[in-house]
């Protein structure tokens, strides 16, 4: 587009949202797919714990690798969590403290 710091190549916006279109079919037919079986209450159980494992299979490695900051972070996500229990406000508190923690340690 242009060849500035915000420039947006082509190629790159269109795999963006490649990637997004078939994260949305994925996401759609997988729902489509569920509300077409018995699903036993076993199976629910386990796919409602499902996006929590994603999160520590994704963060886990990080926060093993990481240092006081990162450390830190996990901390506060604990916090928050046990606080709220919605996964998404501590996940958002854990950016936001480890992006803070970076800039003090």
């Amino acid at each position: 587009m242009s060849d500035g710091f915000l420039s947006l190549d082509p190629p790159v916006v269109g795999i963006i949202l490649a990637m997004a279109i078939v994260t949305v079919l994925t996401k759609v037919g997988g729902l489509w797919l569920l509300s077409h079986l018995d699903v036993s209450e076993r199976t629910e159980a386990g796919l409602s714990v499902l996006p929590g494992g994603i999160v520590i299979a994704i963060l886990g490695p990080e926060l093993a690798a990481g240092g006081p900051a990162e450390w830190s972070a996990a901390c506060v996500v604990l916090l928050v969590m046990s606080r709220t229990e919605n996964i998404l406000v501590a996940l958002c508190a854990g950016i936001v403290s480890v992006v803070l923690f970076r800039g003090v340690v």
